[in-house]
């Protein structure tokens, strides 16, 4: 990962200074892609492993607590 977030700030380095050929371009989209597609993946984990307290004292999962929220609201 270390790797590709270091190849991800050259690319962007270069597209600043001096641009890119259209295989760099196409390299970075690919690296963008694969960098969210890892974040998002990160980020759902952690969300399924987070409890929501609400003020009556109960204690859900994240999904469901999002879930009664948007019920609220409606």
């Amino acid at each position: 990962m270390d790797e590709m977030i270091a190849r991800i700030n050259a690319l962007a380095k270069k597209k600043r200074e001096e641009g890119l050929t259209e295989a760099e371009q196409k390299e970075q989209k690919e690296l963008y892609k694969k960098y969210l597609a890892g974040f998002r993946s990160n980020m759902e984990k952690q969300l399924d492993n987070t409890d929501v307290e609400f003020p009556d004292g109960s204690v859900v999962p994240f999904k469901e607590a999002v879930k009664k929220q948007n019920n609220l609201k409606k």
